[in-house]
């Protein structure tokens, strides 16, 4: 079958698809899922993995308001909010809320006892992947660039004039603008691969730790591998540059820059893969509530 075949093919089938109803159904389910599950106990860990660095900082404000606030200052606490940022948002906080977030979405209907509901609907398994998916991401992404945005917020307001001119007349509105990004690609990132591995295992929190630790120590292999990480993607549109440090720093691959738009597209062309994959097990996936 020759490549031309193939495309007059594809368009056949995107005609033939009735878009406007698949938009209809995510929007619903999204809503659904919002309101089911955004406001409940089992999210107030999640809320604690995004807010515990704002209280942190204005603790640190609090204690050294009688500090010389001077550029010097402004300077350092750049560096600590970028540690705090890739540190602590990109390799914990988001990574554990997004394992808690979107592992749940089909696991937890499972140990409710509720999916059958779901699948018995007139509703394509991949349109349920993929509102289930952009609710996660939603709330995910909501939650976790308002506390970014107080951290930045708490972090510069105590150097008042000239905390205003660094932000608003300096590389501060441009840093909070990058955090944001990275933050709402590090929520989807992370958020397509725990939805695949809730289809892939029963049990999906020890493929998790995998992940993690392969996050970790992905940066001591060549570029191809880095690449197969989230991490590789997001440090790459960080506006500030962490040292390297810690016993990996000795074997750690230092990989070629790459421009921002191509970390974008490539973060979210490995999102959309491993969602696909997702589309693909959802339809192996059997309900077994006795095996919950």
């Amino acid at each position: 079958m020759s490549a031309q075949d193939l495309v007059a093919r594809a368009q056949k089938w995107a005609t033939e698809q009735p878009w406007r109803l698949y938009g209809s159904q995510i929007s619903i389910l999204v809503r659904n899922e919002l309101r089911r599950n955004l406001f409940t106990r089992r999210r107030i860990g999640i809320y604690l993995l995004a807010w515990v660095p704002v209280l942190i900082i204005l603790t640190h404000v609090i204690f050294d308001r009688n500090q010389p606030a001077g550029p010097a200052q402004i300077e350092t606490d750049t560096q600590v909010l970028a540690g705090i940022v890739q540190l602590y948002y990109f390799r914990l906080g988001i990574f554990f809320a997004c394992m808690a977030i979107f592992t749940w979405l089909f696991r937890g209907e499972m140990v409710e006892r509720t999916l059958h509901y779901q699948f018995l609907v007139p509703v394509r398994r991949e349109v349920l992947v993929v509102g289930k998916f952009l609710a996660g991401s939603v709330v995910a992404i909501v939650l976790f660039e308002t506390a970014v945005l107080a951290c930045f917020y708490v972090m510069y307001s105590r150097f008042g004039s000239t905390g205003k001119s660094y932000v608003f007349g300096g590389p501060g509105l441009g840093q909070l603008g990058s955090y944001l990004l990275v933050t709402a690609l590090a929520c989807i990132g992370y958020g397509a691969v725990f939805l695949a591995l809730s289809l892939l295992f029963k049990n999906p929190i020890v493929p998790g730790v995998v992940i993690m630790g392969w996050e970790t120590i992905a940066a001591i292999f060549p570029d191809w591998a880095q690449m197969l990480t989230v991490t590789f993607y997001l440090k790459h549109l960080c506006p500030v540059s962490l040292p390297l440090s810690g016993p990996l720093a000795i074997f750690t691959i230092v990989a070629e820059p790459v421009p921002p738009f191509v970390a974008v597209l490539g973060l979210l062309l490995l999102s959309i893969t491993i969602l696909a994959l997702s589309c693909f097990l959802i339809h192996r996936m059997e309900i077994t509530y006795t095996a919950e």
